[in-house]
């Protein structure tokens, strides 16, 4: 079944075309009959399964065909997500649709300045993509009133009620009309959940397009048993080998301190989480997209929307608290039929807590006892050549001559204006080799020895995309690194 068999106006069912997706999703199947034409909809479907086109799909088609025009401070359709990369990745998403369309979007939350999104509000909007804070605030002064709203969209509605955003959330939804489409698209369906469905949403039709604890088919699940004082060492190897790797620690602290850790050894590393500005979180972001930093440390801030393209290998530097979070971290690799890898660190301490995580989780990982670095089983999980780049990701400086703030290697974005520096290494230090091929198929340099990637190539080898599955064992490890360990403890 394709997109116009599900009712998708043909102007839309061009763009994805465009864009190379012709096959809808299980969720997108399910719920866009039902959308589509009016109705209220509750979807489940797991991180990754599609579920951003299937509430932006009907929202433009329903829009476009009320052809209502936008009016100051009254926009036409919101969408709420709880975090500013989701709200960012949504409009995204949306903005070649509603090109189409003749619409017009804003995007709407903390962290920056907020005089452009009252401009954009007072000169009139259709879609508004908002985290609740920042809206709410807007909303507070008088610069955005609901009375307006035909669709109202709630995504992650889980990670929302996780969040504590609640409260903001059923006021927001009290000034929508009562009448409207609502729209409420969930990774898990909770009692925190059917507080809003029984509250804002009218007869709706419920589709769940996989189980809530199903890991995705081509990801495979990994627990590493080490020493504390291995766990650096350990991710240097995994993340020195080709490919995107995404990092997760419990604390800002942590993810701050793991990525200087990971620079100063030769991985570039951007990090991901709180106490970052909304630049720095931006910066960071480009970074890792364009390849120029090969791992992203976060915390669970990353954990929901965050979607980067050939991540193939995900690690829990520190085991999550809880089972969906572990969920919902592990979600950022196998995405859209690709294969993906899952590696949890756990300490001698942890191994009770992990024993139950992944029981919740449903999933049963491979454990393997790694003694070392050079352990054959960490390049069995990140096959390839290792290769470090000396000084790690080199952010770049802003105008005005000042280095790059708030970024790994740089100074924090914490709100005080203690700033203090990190140690990323050397800015700018030369690769002692040059065209390095980080081949998947290839083994490790003479010796076992790291080989420092070429910085013509922004910190990523030619030809280093995703990893591939090794048709047979790639040697035998790796050189030792120092037995560093960071801490993520609040």
């Amino acid at each position: 079944m394709n997109f116009a068999e599900l009712g998708v106006p043909s102007n839309l069912s061009a763009v994805l075309e465009a864009q190379g997706i012709t096959i809808p999703t299980p969720i997108q199947a399910a719920t866009l009959p039902d959308s589509l034409a009016g109705r209220d909809v509750l979807g489940r479907g797991r991180t990754g399964s599609g579920k951003t086109y299937a509430f932006l799909l009907p929202l433009v088609a329903r829009l476009d065909a009320s052809k209502m025009p936008a009016m100051p401070r009254k926009p036409r359709a919101l969408i709420m997500a709880p975090t500013r990369e989701l709200v960012t990745q949504i409009r995204e998403a949306l903005l070649p649709l509603a090109k189409e369309a003749g619409l017009s979007t804003l995007t709407v939350f903390g962290g920056v300045g907020q005089n452009p999104q009252v401009a954009g509000l007072k000169k009139g909007v259709d879609i508004v993509i908002a985290c609740p804070g920042r809206l709410e605030d807007l909303m507070g002064q008088g610069h955005c009133d609901l009375s307006a709203v035909e669709t109202t969209i709630l995504d992650e509605a889980d990670h929302m009620a996780d969040l504590g955003f609640l409260p903001g959330v059923r006021r927001i939804m009290d000034k929508t009309p009562q009448q409207g489409q609502r729209l409420l698209f969930s990774a898990t369906l909770d009692k925190a959940i059917d507080v809003l469905v029984k509250r804002f949403l009218h007869n709706p039709v419920t589709h769940e397009a996989d189980s809530a604890q199903s890991p995705v088919a081509k990801m495979s699940h990994h627990v590493l048993h080490i020493g504390r004082e291995q766990k650096v060492s350990v991710l240097v190897d995994l993340t020195s080998a080709p490919g995107r790797t995404v990092i997760f620690t419990r604390t800002k602290h942590g993810a701050k301190a793991l990525a200087r850790q990971l620079n100063s050894k030769g991985v570039p590393a951007v990090e991901l989480h709180g106490n970052l500005s909304q630049n720095a979180r931006t910066r960071n972001m480009e970074a890792f997209h364009s390849g120029k930093a090969s791992t992203l440390v976060a915390t669970d801030v990353a954990a929901r929307g965050i979607h980067v393209d050939d991540v193939a290998l995900v690690v829990h530097a520190d085991p999550p608290s809880e089972h969906k979070a572990y969920l919902h971290r592990s979600g950022r690799t196998a995405r859209a039929g690709a294969e993906g890898t899952v590696i949890t660190l756990m300490t001698d301490d942890q191994v009770r807590d992990v024993r139950d995580l992944t029981r919740l989780a449903g999933i049963k990982p491979t454990t393997t006892k790694v003694t070392s670095a050079g352990h054959p089983i960490l390049t069995e999980l990140a096959p390839g050549a290792r290769t470090l780049v000396p000084g790690g990701y080199a952010a770049p400086a802003p105008a005005g001559g000042r280095s790059s703030g708030e970024s790994s290697g740089a100074r924090s974005g914490g709100g005080g204006r203690n700033r203090s520096r990190t140690g990323g290494g050397a800015r700018g230090a030369k690769s002692t080799t040059s065209g390095q091929s980080r081949g998947g198929s290839g083994g490790q340099s003479a010796g076992g020895q790291r080989t420092p990637k070429s910085p013509a190539t922004g910190g990523r080898p030619a030809g280093g995309g995703a990893r591939r599955r090794p048709a047979a064992a790639g040697s035998a490890g790796s050189g030792s690194h120092s037995a560093s360990s960071f801490s993520g403890r609040r």
